[in-house]
């Protein structure tokens, strides 16, 4: 299985593939894996033990340990870059997109991304500034 040098690319790709297509299954939800231990408040959690604005532990853990196939991450045309994301708020439940979390800081991984065509919010959202245009532009990938 391909292995992912950066996290946050790679929960980039899965926010795509686990919750826009849906085709990475089953989804993660951080509020099963918590009750599971006897938590009923993913965000009471977080405030309770002192982890807010970071990833809790057991979704690093969780997407750290997630394996992508080749024949899947080639399904991948595109993806969005937005402080909103579903993956984001599975990772750390009362992050506010206000600080550099879920920044991409390498763009090596990209060769696991054959077929991707798009990334959507490099211009709007702050996570994407590891996201240099002409990189990009030499690799085929349009941006918006």
């Amino acid at each position: 299985m391909p292995a992912f040098r950066d996290f946050n690319l790679k929960l980039l790709v899965i926010d795509q593939l686990m919750y826009t297509d849906e085709t990475l299954t089953p989804a993660f939800r951080i509020a099963d894996c918590l009750k599971a231990k006897g938590v009923d408040d993913p965000q009471t959690y977080a405030y309770d033990n002192d982890l807010t604005y970071t990833v809790l532990p057991e979704a690093r853990a969780y997407f750290e340990a997630l394996e992508i196939s080749t024949e899947l991450l080639a399904t991948v045309e595109e993806l969005i870059l937005d402080g909103g994301l579903s993956v984001y708020q599975e990772c750390s439940p009362v992050w506010d997109g206000e600080d550099d979390l879920f920044d991409v800081g390498s763009l090596d991984d990209l060769d696991l991304l054959p077929n991707l065509k798009l990334i959507s919010g490099v211009e709007d959202c702050g996570i994407g500034a590891a996201f240099d245009v002409d990189v990009l532009a030499a690799r085929g990938i349009a941006v918006d």
